[in-house]
C-alpha cells in the first residue's frame, strides 16, 4: 500500500527483504565460525534448537534446524556449554531479528577453555601488553618482509601472491613454523625469535587461514603472545577469518583480518607509488619552470642593467656626437671653403684686371732680360748687346739690342 505524500518511504516489509537480500549476498556472512557459550537454549518437538550464543560483551541469537542437527550428528545443546558454531547471518522477518543459522557444532566445554582464555586476557592486559601506546607503526615501504606460519599453507600463497603484485620490490623471509595442534605455540614463538635474531626484516606477519577455534587457539597460547610482544620488529596479525579474534590479535601492533588482508596493509601498492611519483615528476616540473621563468625575468633585468651602464652605450653615444661633429665640421668647412672659393674669385677678378696680359693684348708687350730674367721697363736697364725676351699676345719674341733710343 502506497500512502499519499510518501512517494519515497519503504514499508516495513520492504526494508525487511531488502535487509535479508543484503545479508545472504555478503560472502562473509555467509561463511561465519563463533565462539562462545550457549544460553536460553531450547529444543522444540520439532526438533529444531534455538539459543543464544554470547560472550562477555554481545550476544547473538541462533537457529540450529533439525536438518543441520541430524546431518553432522551434533551433540545436544545445554546452557553454559562452549562451543564454536559454523553457519551463516540473515534476517527473521516476522520478529525483525538478526540470526545466526547454524550449519554445525564444535564442543569447547562448559566454557572452562574460554574461562582460561578470559583469565589469560586478563592477566596480560593488566601487564599492559593490549596498550595502544605499545603499538608501532608499520613501515610504510619495508624491504624485507619476515612471515610466520606454515610451508604448506595456502595462507603463505596467497600472502606471497599479494606481496609480489602490490610491492614487488619487498624480499620475503619466511620462517616456518607449525600454526596449529600441539607444539604449535612452541613453534610460533620459536619463528618469530628467529626473525628478531637474524635481523633483516622491517615487519613480520604473523597468519594462518581459517579454521574452527580448536584449530586457531594455538594464537592464544600466552607463549606466543610474549613472543609478539618482545619482538623488535613491528608485527601485523592475520589469523583466520574476518570474525575470529585470538588474543595475538590483541598484542600485535596491527590486526588484519585475514592473512591476505595482512600481506595488502603491510606493503604499499606500486601502482599508487607509480602515479605518486609522477604527481611529484608534473609537481617538480612545474616548480622548474616557474624558477626558469623567473630566473629568465631576473636576467632580463640584469641585461637591461648592464645595457644601461654598459660603456658601449657611451661609445655609441660619443659615435652619434662624433657623427655630429664631423658632418658640422663639414658643413663648416664646406662653408668656409665656399667663402674662400668667392674671395679667390674677387682676386682672381682684381688680378685679372691687373694682369699685364690684358696689357699685351691691347697691342703691348713685357720686355725681360734674358740673362737675369728682369722686367724691362726701362732703356736704361739694358745696353746695346743685351738679349731680351718679349712677350706679345700671341707668343714669345727673342731680340738683341742694337741699338737704344732715349726721349729728348
Amino acid at each position: 500500500m502506497q500512502l499519499p505524500g510518501f512517494s519515497d518511504a519503504l514499508s516495513v516489509s520492504a526494508l525487511s527483504v531488502y535487509l535479508k537480500e543484503w545479508l545472504e549476498t555478503n560472502d562473509m556472512l555467509q561463511d561465519v565460525r563463533v565462539y562462545g557459550e550457549v544460553s536460553n537454549c531450547k529444543t522444540y518437538p520439532s526438533g529444531h534448537c534455538y539459543f543464544t550464543l554470547k560472550d562477555s560483551g554481545a550476544q547473538m541469537n541462533c537457529v540450529f534446524f533439525k536438518q543441520a542437527r541430524q546431518r553432522t550428528a551434533a551433540p545436544p545443546l545445554r546452557d553454559g556449554m562452549g562451543i564454536a558454531v559454523y553457519g551463516r547471518i540473515s534476517f527473521y522477518e516476522r520478529d525483525g531479528k538478526l540470526q545466526l543459522y547454524v550449519e554445525s557444532v564444535e564442543p569447547l566445554g562448559m566454557g572452562l577453555l574460554f574461562a582460561r582464555l578470559e583469565q589469560l586476557k586478563t592477566r596480560l592486559e593488566a601487564e599492559g601488553l593490549f596498550d595502544p601506546e605499545r603499538k608501532r607503526a608499520l613501515p610504510e615501504r619495508p624491504e624485507v618482509i619476515g612471515i610466520v606460519t606454515s610451508p604448506q599453507a595456502a595462507a603463505l600463497r596467497d600472502m606471497a601472491r599479494v606481496l609480489r603484485q602490490r610491492y614487488p620490490l619487498a624480499r620475503v623471509i619466511l620462517s616456518p613454523a607449525l600454526v596449529q595442534g600441539e607444539g604449535a605455540p612452541d613453534s610460533i614463538a620459536a619463528a618469530l625469535d628467529v626473525l628478531n635474531e637474524h635481523g633483516e626484516a622491517e615487519v613480520i606477519i604473523v597468519g594462518r587461514g581459517g579454521g574452527s577455534i580448536e584449530e586457531l587457539w594455538a594464537f592464544n597460547e600466552e607463549v606466543v603472545v610474549r613472543a609478539i610482544a618482545r619482538s623488535s620488529v613491528p608485527v601485523i596479525s592475520g589469523v583466520g577469518h574476518e570474525t575470529d579474534f585470538t588474543l595475538a590479535d590483541f598484542v600485535a601492533d596491527q590486526r588484519a583480518s585475514t592473512p591476505t588482508a595482512a600481506a595488502t596493509a603491510v606493503v604499499p601498492n606500486i601502482e599508487d607509488l607509480r602515479l605518486e611519483l609522477l604527481d611529484r615528476q608534473q609537481e617538480l616540473t612545474s616548480l622548474l619552470e616557474e624558477r626558469i621563468e623567473a630566473f629568465g625575468e631576473q636576467l632580463a633585468d640584469i641585461q637591461r642593467e648592464l645595457e644601461r651602464f654598459s660603456p658601449m652605450g657611451r661609445i655609441d653615444s660619443y659615435r652619434q656626437q662624433l657623427d655630429d661633429l664631423t658632418e658640422r665640421m663639414q658643413t663648416h668647412t664646406r662653408h668656409l671653403l665656399s667663402l674662400r672659393g668667392e674671395r679667390l674669385r674677387g682676386i682672381a677678378l682684381q688680378l685679372q684686371s691687373l694682369s699685364p696680359l690684358l696689357t699685351i693684348a691691347r697691342g703691348y708687350a713685357v720686355v725681360h732680360r734674358d740673362g737675369d730674367q728682369r722686367l724691362v721697363t726701362s732703356v736704361q736697364q739694358v745696353e746695346v748687346g743685351d738679349d731680351l725676351h718679349i712677350q706679345v699676345a700671341d707668343g714669345d719674341i727673342v731680340a738683341r739690342v742694337s741699338e737704344i733710343g732715349r726721349e729728348l
